[in-house]
């Protein structure tokens, strides 16, 4: 009787030690698979040395940077972007965050479409959080919300042309032998070079960059969103001059 009433009890510790190992086992994955989920970090923006590359040109053309357009992220790059940010109502990080290069009119890749401007890339009166560019390549960003001065229009969004309007430029430029180039539709450093030829010899503001202006003038359409766009930086600059 003694070794009977022995092993049922040795069985039923037996049986409350699986249960309470299992449990134990199941709340130690819960967590994990909590910690893991709550772990995860946002994408970090990061330009590519392409971008870099652009960027530097542009800064030369602009009197902000006198090194060479080799693509490295050093200190008189980030020099040159803080000037830029500076002259373009961006928080000065010297950084090439979403914001900046949009202002640059360098194409994003199609990663860093994905990633949202933030409101805080604006030194004026920020807004929320800024939506991703849902365009194709090279096309125009749209469903952003910029900065905005107090009681005036809010901040366009950068001008950008799409890839149909710069393979035509690229074709127009062929055609005056001033690029050699494939139309790929990428508005790439021989591009920028012939759009400031083509800009040099028709009295425009020679700036190498694909702006509403120099569209106009090669007969290139632009699209409803790009004309509203045009008219809403109109805006914007006429409300800073009266304030001024």
């Amino acid at each position: 009787m003694f070794r009977k009433t022995m092993l049922v009890i040795s069985i039923s510790l037996f049986f409350a030690a699986a249960v309470f190992a299992q449990g134990t086992t199941t709340t130690a994955s819960t967590t994990t698979a909590s910690t893991g989920a709550t772990a995860k970090k946002p994408a970090v923006f990061r330009p590519t040395k392409d971008q870099i590359e652009q960027v530097q040109t542009i800064l030369k053309e602009k009197k902000l940077y006198n090194g060479e357009a080799d693509g490295k992220y050093n200190t008189p790059t980030r020099t040159g972007i803080k000037s830029f940010q500076k002259d373009n109502g961006l928080t000065q990080t010297g950084t090439l965050n979403r914001a900046t290069l949009e202002k640059f009119g360098v194409e994003l890749t199609e990663n860093q479409k994905t990633i949202p401007v933030l409101a805080s890339s604006f030194a004026t009166e920020k807004t929320s959080t800024l939506s991703s560019n849902t365009g194709g390549t090279g096309g125009l960003t749209t469903g952003v919300t910029a900065s905005k001065p107090a009681g005036g229009p809010k901040r366009p969004a950068p001008f950008r042309a799409n890839a149909d309007q710069i393979m035509a430029v690229q074709k127009l430029l062929k055609d005056g032998k001033m690029y050699d180039g494939e139309e790929t539709g990428k508005l790439d450093p021989a591009t920028r070079d012939g759009l400031k030829k083509y800009q040099e010899a028709n009295g425009i503001k020679v700036t190498g960059t694909l702006n509403a202006v120099t569209l106009q003038k090669m007969g290139i359409a632009l699209t409803d969103a790009q004309t509203a766009n045009v008219a809403a930086q109109a805006a914007y600059d006429a409300a800073k001059t009266t304030k001024n």
